[in-house]
Parts: structure tokens; C-alpha cells; sequence
């Protein structure tokens, strides 16, 4: 009874010891404990051989225990391992400051996630991942498949085909088998009409290497476009530029007879052609004459750094956060603008400058609508409001760049037909979409009469969403982590905040208090007008989308008000309805 328990040799006690976190508390020797071992006594290679063992999401917990393992958990070496445990098939580790690093979260995060809009299972589904692709950059869904380019220029073919179920069935599954289309790909576009039945062929803009000339040894690598049948992923045609001439980007605009190729240099200029989609299946050769586009021309000092186009018109964004607009056709003109006053129709290549605040980062471009997003995160739309898609709360239409003021800070905007949505992070990282306009077809899940503002739509998004896309059928979300490549905001300055009152203006505070106790009377004479419970329900979470409350809010209101909407209709709370 009064004896000690004698310690056994064989148990040794791991201590986690960081010189700049000091020893351990308690760290002494303890009554059956044995000795503590330091794990810097390990040899660093050791360490980071175990920790490359562990889950992404795991390591990167650990780093976040202590300086010591934040440096160990952040080392190359220990990346490196993951990449190849990740891709064993990958290479090269790809560029940047941390090659591995990046390479590795990128392929730890890729994935292409779609919803289809009918039939009865609304759930996301995950395409399938190829091997070799290494993460992904981009997506383009089309009539019958989905195309994929990844960070190493290869271009990947996911197939729809019939497969056996688990139940032994024959089902239907959407990009569920995969070939490599080409490799060296830089980028690639389809028709731009978001119905992707239009989407017949897939131009890709390439570097192919090509013979010397006679006399020379060698080779050299030039710029081409491969055009390919979306159907099959046969090459059908091909051209190829001079070894002097480098591209990066690759736009489409105009009909099928008179389809214009945009492409983008590396030096911030914008060179077209024509083709004629209609011949292209045709076994010939011809030539076509390459052009400076007009806003190339007429702004030499511009440096254009990106393109966006639909059917009838182009927008372009320039290196200083600019936007010029090209516009083919006066009734796209009316509708963004309201006016056909400056329309020139023997004359349609003249860029048009829009008129903004701030540096524009990024856009969306829809049929006859756009939204625009600045410096310090700030959404502005404009253009045909018919169905409410540019979420400012009404139908009016808007003929120049109006601000979403509940919305900021987005991480992607997409523009279709007539309805509009946005990628937005909360405070606890988590991603959540949000949508407006037209609801038909189910294109706005869970709001089936669609919204005049942003609702949080009845949609699971993935952790590391970045881009997105809807089409007539089908709702898909790519899934990528850039360490490298990600939009940072500015923050606004205090005098040009929405509701601030400025220095001079002594009033400001109860001016702006006035205008929200008159926006509340508009909203309950709004609500009033509605004829029955269900729709005075539907018009209040409109209204707690058009409020500049925070997210948690509006999540609150809008749970709360179903609740209430399914009581009122007789579902028991343990009964959700379908679209929840």
C-alpha cells in the first residue's frame, strides 16, 4: 500500500517543446509520467516524413498549434511529399513562390460540382476527377458534356454517358467519364449565348510547336486555334499565327456565319477574325486575315487585361480597372443603356467608356444585363431589369452602373438571361450563393417565382468554391484553391461609405435616418398590397433581402418566415418541403 509505482523504462512521454513558446507548463517530471522527450530531438526530416502522412486538413491544424510546427507544417519538403501522395503522376511542381505548397492545395481542392434543376433528386452531385489534371482552372459546360483546363494547360473532356447503378440499373449520369481533348492549351471558348445548345464546337487557344523554316534547324512554338466538335472532341479546323504574335485569352461574339474570334495579347492587345461556323465541318483550307480590333486602334495607350462578350456585345477591362463597352446591336443597346442616342450602326466596333468610381476587378456579362465589381468590393449592375436580375429590389431598368448596396465583396458574379448570381463568403469562411431574377425552371432553387434582390438560394456550396455557371438544365460550381491568385479588396474609405455622413454636412446622420423610416413605409405598403398569407410571406423575405442587414440576419429572418410559411400551409416542422 505505501509503495511507489516504479516507472516503467520503456514508457517515454513525447513533449511538445517550442524555444519561443518556452517550456511546456508543468513541464517537470511527474509521478508516473516517466521522462519527457522533446520532439525537437527528432531529426527534422523524420518529423516532416510523419506530418506528410497526415490529412490536408489536419496538417494544416497542426501548423496552427505553435510556432515550431507552423514552421515545420509550412516547410517544402513536407508538401512536396503530399503533392505526390495527391498526384503521384504530376512532374513538375508548377511555378510560384511555394511551388509545392501551391501544388498541392490545388490539387487537394479541385472539383466540379453541378445540381441539376429538375427531376426529384436536388442534391449536389461531384463530377468525375481526372488523374492527371493538376487542379482546375476553368470550366466550360456545352450541349452534351463539360469541358475542363487545368493549371498545366491540359484540356479534359467529361463525357455524359449511360452507366450500371449499384442496384444494377441504367442511368444517366452527368460528366462521369473523362479523356484528355489536347494539351498546351492556354484557353478556350464556345458560342457565348447561355443556352448551351448553341454550343456546337469548342475553339482553344493553344501553343503548338512547329518546323523551321527551310534552312534552319530546329523548331519553334507558335500560337494556334484548334476548333474541335463538342460532340466528339474531333479537331475539325485549325490556324496558326506568327511566332512573334503570343495570346491569352480567346473570346467568341457574333452569329454562326459571321462568328468574330477575339484574342487577347500578351501585351494588353485585341486582335480578330471571322469565320464562318457553318463551313468549318467542310474539308478545305482557307485563309483568314487577322485585324487589330478598333479599340486597339482608337486607344493605343490602352493595356487591356481581360475580355468578356455575349452574342452582341464585348466588354473590355484594362489594366487600370477601366471599362469599354462594344455593342453590335440597338436593342442590347437599349436595354443597357436606355438610350439610343450615341448608337452608331454603320459603326459598332467604337469602344464606349462607362462611367465608375472605382478600379474594376472583374465582371459578369449576361444577355442584356452586366455586373461590375470594384476595388473595394463593391457590386454594380446595369441594364434590363424586366425579372428583377440586377437585385437592387425593384423592376426598373438601369442605363448606367448602379451599386447593390447589401452585397460586397464577392468572390464571382455570373450574368445569365434574366437572372443574375453571387458567390459571397461569411465571416466563418463558409460559402453561401446568392441569386435574383427570373425563378422559372428552378433556376433559382428555392425561390421558385424567383426575387427582385439577392436571396440566399436553397443550394449546398462547397468549401472552395471559386467559379460558377447555370445553364437551362443545370446549376455547376467549380472547386479550386489558388494560394496565389485570389481578388483582395481595399477597404472603402470612411468618407465614401454608403450612410456616413460627411464632415461638412452636419444633417447626414438624420437625413439617412429618414430615408430608411421612409423605405419601411414603402415596404409595409408593398406588404399590405399582397392579396394573400402566402404572398405577403414571399414579398417579407424579398424585403429581408433588400435590407442591409448582416448575413446572420437575414439567414434568421428568412429560416424564421419559412417556419411560419410552412405553418401556415399546414406542414409540420418535421415535414420539410422539397425545396428545403
Amino acid at each position: 500500500m505505501g509503495e511507489k509505482a516504479v516507472p516503467s523504462p520503456r514508457r517515454r512521454r513525447v513533449k511538445r517543446s517550442c524555444p519561443s513558446c518556452g517550456p511546456e507548463p508543468g513541464g517537470e517530471e511527474k509521478k508516473g509520467r516517466g521522462n519527457p522527450i522533446s520532439v525537437q530531438v527528432f531529426p527534422p526530416e523524420l518529423v516532416e516524413h510523419i506530418i506528410s502522412f497526415l490529412p490536408v486538413r489536419d496538417v494544416v491544424a497542426l501548423g496552427q498549434t505553435c510556432h515550431y510546427f507552423h514552421e515545420v507544417c509550412d516547410a517544402e519538403g513536407v508538401w512536396r511529399r503530399i503533392c505526390r501522395r495527391l498526384s503521384p503522376r504530376l512532374r513538375e511542381q508548377g511555378s510560384g513562390v511555394r511551388p509545392w505548397k501551391r501544388a498541392a492545395i490545388l490539387n487537394y481542392t479541385k472539383g466540379l460540382y453541378f445540381q441539376a434543376f429538375g427531376g426529384r433528386r436536388r442534391c449536389l452531385s461531384k463530377s468525375v476527377a481526372p488523374l492527371l489534371a493538376h487542379g482546375y482552372r476553368r470550366f466550360l459546360p456545352t450541349k452534351d458534356h463539360v469541358f475542363i483546363l487545368d493549371y498545366a494547360g491540359t484540356l479534359f473532356f467529361l463525357k455524359n454517358a449511360l452507366v450500371s447503378s449499384t442496384l444494377g440499373q441504367i442511368q444517366w449520369k452527368r460528366a462521369c467519364r473523362y479523356v484528355v481533348l489536347c494539351r498546351g492549351a492556354k484557353d478556350f471558348a464556345s458560342d457565348p449565348r447561355c443556352d448551351t445548345v448553341y454550343r456546337k464546337y469548342l475553339y482553344v487557344l493553344a501553343t503548338r510547336e512547329q518546323p523551321g523554316v527551310v534552312g534552319t534547324t530546329g523548331s519553334r512554338a507558335c500560337d494556334c486555334v484548334e476548333v474541335y466538335l463538342q460532340s466528339s472532341g474531333q479537331r475539325v479546323f485549325k490556324m496558326t499565327f506568327h511566332h512573334s504574335m503570343s495570346f491569352k485569352q480567346i473570346v467568341l461574339v457574333g452569329q454562326e456565319t459571321q462568328r468574330a474570334l477575339l484574342l487577347l495579347t500578351e501585351e494588353g492587345k485585341i486582335y480578330s477574325l471571322v469565320v464562318n461556323e457553318t463551313q468549318l465541318d467542310q474539308p478545305r483550307s482557307y485563309t483568314v486575315q487577322l485585324a487589330l480590333r478598333k479599340v486597339s486602334r482608337c486607344l493605343p495607350h490602352l493595356r487591356v487585361a481581360c475580355m468578356a462578350s455575349n452574342q452582341s456585345s464585348t466588354l473590355y477591362i484594362t489594366d487600370q480597372g477601366g471599362v469599354y463597352f462594344e455593342v453590335h446591336t440597338p436593342g442590347v443597346y437599349r436595354d443597357l443603356f436606355g438610350t439610343l442616342q450615341a448608337f452608331d450602326p454603320l459603326d459598332q466596333q467604337m469602344p464606349l467608356a462607362l462611367s465608375l468610381p472605382a478600379k474594376i476587378l472583374f465582371c459578369a456579362l449576361g444577355y442584356n444585363h452586366l455586373g461590375l465589381v470594384d476595388e473595394f468590393g463593391r457590386i454594380f449592375m446595369q441594364g434590363n431589369n424586366r425579372y428583377g436580375q440586377l437585385g437592387t429590389g425593384d423592376k426598373m431598368d438601369r442605363g448606367e452602373p448602379t451599386q447593390v448596396h447589401y452585397l460586397q465583396r464577392p468572390i464571382t458574379l455570373w450574368c445569365g438571361l434574366n437572372h443574375s448570381l453571387v458567390l459571397s463568403q461569411g465571416s466563418d469562411f463558409s460559402k453561401e450563393l446568392l441569386g435574383c431574377g427570373c425563378g422559372a425552371g428552378g433556376r433559382l432553387p428555392g425561390w421558385p417565382k424567383g426575387s427582385a434582390s439577392f436571396v440566399k438560394l436553397h443550394v449546398k456550396v462547397p468549401l472552395c468554391a471559386c467559379s460558377l455557371c447555370s445553364t437551362r438544365e443545370c446549376l455547376y460550381m467549380l472547386s479550386s484553391h489558388d494560394i496565389e491568385h485570389h481578388p483582395t479588396y481595399r477597404d472603402l474609405p470612411a468618407s465614401r461609405v454608403v450612410g456616413t455622413p460627411e464632415p461638412s454636412l452636419g444633417a447626414g446622420a438624420s437625413q439617412d435616418a429618414g430615408g430608411a423610416a421612409q423605405a419601411c413605409e414603402e415596404y409595409l405598403s408593398q406588404i399590405h398590397s399582397c392579396p394573400t398569407l402566402q404572398d405577403r410571406m414571399e414579398k417579407m423575405k424579398e424585403i429581408v433581402g433588400w435590407m442591409p442587414l448582416m448575413a446572420a440576419q437575414k439567414d434568421f429572418f428568412w429560416e424564421a418566415l419559412d417556419m411560419l410559411q410552412r405553418a401556415a400551409a399546414g406542414v409540420g416542422p418535421g415535414l420539410p418541403t422539397p425545396e428545403s
